[in-house]
């Protein structure tokens, strides 16, 4: 059997629900995460996209791939999907599947540039119309894909967030100085648009343009709206989010990169990189 065909059947079996305690613990979490709100998930499947596989010096093959598992979540009255894609190995000894394992890689540490954070500049406002429905439409459609006219990063989760405003109809700003504005041009960029410390400052301080209005509840957020978080509550803001779509009880679901995500729960408890006294801020855009 081929190994790809192996590591489907592998997943095929464990994914079966009558087999839900032989599941990884980042999906076992996520189901109990469910459960402790409520929710129901009746079925989870999976699929996988082969990255590259090569032979170690020991005669071993390893098999890098990305592992996409879909929840199907029943909230209340309403059913949705929820995806999630990790970066998993599997080792094969003389064509036999002998170890899978996810390998970290969700929310990963950026350098913070040293800029001012407040982005106030003087002049008339550069308004613009938020096309809140396309920016959704953007989130949906490249959420575990890259758009080839902008740079990967290995930390994509603002250079992601950042396109999906810019496919609302936010206005860039700024160049060339990356310390200024929002922006990408030329595959350069400002940091506001790539660091997700910059980002949530840039939408506290802008003043014309892309700018957030700070909602003091993550209900009162809107599809096309933006979620910052403070892991640690340290003051390093560590992530950034895109509201797509609204749960049963009225609140956000999320997608995001780095470890791509599709319909999160806004909250993002089921991180390995969330802690009890992370902190949020939630913007509205276009207002």
């Amino acid at each position: 059997m081929k190994v790809v065909d192996q590591i489907k059947k592998y997943w095929s079996e464990q994914l079966e629900m009558d087999r839900v305690d032989d599941l990884p613990n980042w999906i076992l979490d996520k189901k109990k995460y469910h459960e402790k709100r409520g929710n129901k998930v009746p079925r989870i499947s999976g699929k996988g996209r082969l990255f590259r596989s090569y032979e170690t010096a020991s005669k071993e093959m390893k098999v890098e791939y990305n592992l996409n598992v879909i929840f199907f979540v029943k909230n209340g009255k309403k059913f949705y999907h929820e995806e999630d894609e990790r970066f998993h190995q599997a080792l094969f000894y003389k064509g036999t599947l002998v170890e899978d394992k996810e390998i970290l890689s969700e929310e990963q540490q950026e350098p913070i540039p040293t800029i001012d954070p407040l982005q106030r500049e003087n002049g008339p406002d550069q308004r613009f119309e938020y096309d809140r429905r396309t920016a959704v439409q953007y989130a949906e459609r490249w959420w575990n894909d890259y758009n080839p006219d902008y740079k990967k990063f290995s930390v994509d989760c603002t250079n992601y967030v950042s396109q999906c405003l810019h496919a609302g109809g936010a206005p860039m700003k700024g160049a060339p100085n990356r310390g200024s504005g929002w922006w990408y041009e030329d595959n350069t960029w400002s940091y506001s648009w790539a660091v997700a410390h910059s980002l949530r400052w840039y939408l506290s301080g802008s003043n014309q343009g892309l700018k957030g209005k700070e909602l003091e509840n993550a209900i009162d957020l809107l599809p096309g709206d933006i979620i910052c978080y403070d892991f640690e509550g340290d003051g390093k803001w560590d992530h950034n989010t895109i509201v797509v779509d609204k749960d049963n009880d009225g609140m956000p679901l999320v997608n995001a990169h780095t470890n791509n995500s599709r319909h999160r729960y806004w909250s993002y408890e089921d991180s390995y990189a969330w802690t009890s006294e992370c902190k949020y801020k939630f913007f509205r855009i276009g207002e």
